[in-house]
């Protein structure tokens, strides 16, 4: 049965982009705070800035204002984009090379920094230097079998350490002083510090595209055999139950309680809390999907959506009309993460109560009973 957790509204469409150009598609995407960046198949940068919008009803709507664009100048396609807001830079790759440029007016750093030989890369969002002027990258490079770590000052790049993985790796994902790797056969996690590595379960990259994503401090999601999401920590063992996929998952993300994924049809939403899909959106074409600072964007070739979640109780107040008891404590429960304390003890007392109603009313005294008491 389905919940209402998310609804998924236009924020920039096709012609704001693109005008009549049909040629040209969304590659990448970036959000940080208001500014969305999108890089493009022919080579240029967008920058946005988004207002959420609610009106008296409380309908929600996203209006997105062009500040610029900008040319890079090379006939390959943007493939990634991430923020350093710390720094006021933007990362840029671009035929295997990663350029450092400025967030507002999207031009390069005066000293012409940058990092080559970059296939892709990702930021480590748990840094080990302890530098607040500084974003580590890890990046997997054009040499064989071989990671890259990189420290990235406002005006410089300073390698510092090359790792050797035992097969070609195609999917990274960094916490601390770990990697997390999708390699030709399966996952691994790696300490580039100490060189030791373990063997997580095994994955045919050449059938199906990985996934690899940081959820939190020391775990991962990634995409399994049997079109599983899996978790795991960085020892190896997985302290949460899979979520079922279907087999060709595109992308996928994290919005606590729910991971959200993307296949060629679908956004599926299934809850982290009882593994249970929760909701379903058809959604043709997308082919991005990521989650930025909890705002969850999906994106296709030529437009760019967000997926607004409702608010919590009102979720577990649509479950409870259903009569879902358990499914609305089992909510209610995981919300405690997201709502302050007093503010939760006051909801889960009353959630308690308008359940003990539920129960009484089928004739379940006992479990009626309980949550009353």
């Amino acid at each position: 049965m389905s919940v209402k957790a998310f609804k998924l509204i236009s924020a920039v469409e096709r012609e704001m982009l693109m005008g009549d150009k049909n040629y040209i598609n969304i590659e990448c995407i970036e959000c940080c705070g208001k500014n969305l960046y999108i890089g493009t198949s022919d080579c240029f940068i967008y920058h946005f800035l988004l207002d959420e919008k609610i009106s008296t009803a409380g309908k929600i709507t996203f209006a997105a204002t062009k500040q610029l664009h900008k040319y890079l100048g090379l006939k390959k396609p943007v493939s990634e984009l991430k923020a350093a807001s710390a720094l006021t830079r933007l990362l840029v790759l671009c035929d295997n090379t990663i350029t450092l440029v400025n967030m507002m007016n999207l031009e390069p750093v005066p000293t012409g920094a940058r990092i080559k030989g970059a296939v892709t890369f990702t930021l480590n969002e748990n840094p080990v230097s302890g530098d607040p002027f500084c974003v580590e990258v890890c990046i997997i490079s054009v040499k064989r079998r071989t990671i890259q770590m990189f420290m990235v000052f406002e005006d410089r790049v300073q390698i510092v350490k090359e790792v050797f993985t035992p097969e070609q790796p195609c999917a990274v994902a960094v916490d601390g002083y770990y990697l997390c790797l999708a390699l030709t056969t399966q996952y691994i996690i790696l300490n580039y510090n100490t060189g030791v590595s373990q063997d997580l379960f095994p994955y045919c990259s050449d059938e199906k595209r990985p996934i690899v994503k940081r959820i939190g401090r020391q775990e991962f999601l990634l995409a399994g055999p049997g079109g599983l999401g899996m978790f795991a920590t960085v020892d190896g063992i997985s302290q949460r139950a899979p979520v079922h996929w279907s087999e060709n998952v595109i992308g996928a993300a994290l919005c606590f309680p729910y991971v959200v994924a993307l296949d060629d049809e679908f956004i599926t939403v299934h809850s982290m809390l009882d593994q249970q899909q929760k909701q379903t959106l058809p959604f043709k074409e997308g082919h991005i999907l990521q989650d930025f600072e909890g705002k969850v964007i999906v994106a296709t070739n030529k437009g760019v959506y967000i997926l607004v979640p409702l608010p919590l109780e009102k979720q577990i107040q649509d479950l409870l009309a259903s009569h879902r008891v358990e499914e609305a404590l089992v909510l209610a429960k995981g919300a405690r993460r997201n709502i302050p304390k007093e503010k939760f003890q006051v909801m889960y007392k009353r959630i308690l109560q308008q359940a003990g109603f539920i129960q009484f009313a089928q004739l379940q005294f006992l479990e009626a009973k309980e949550l009353f008491r």
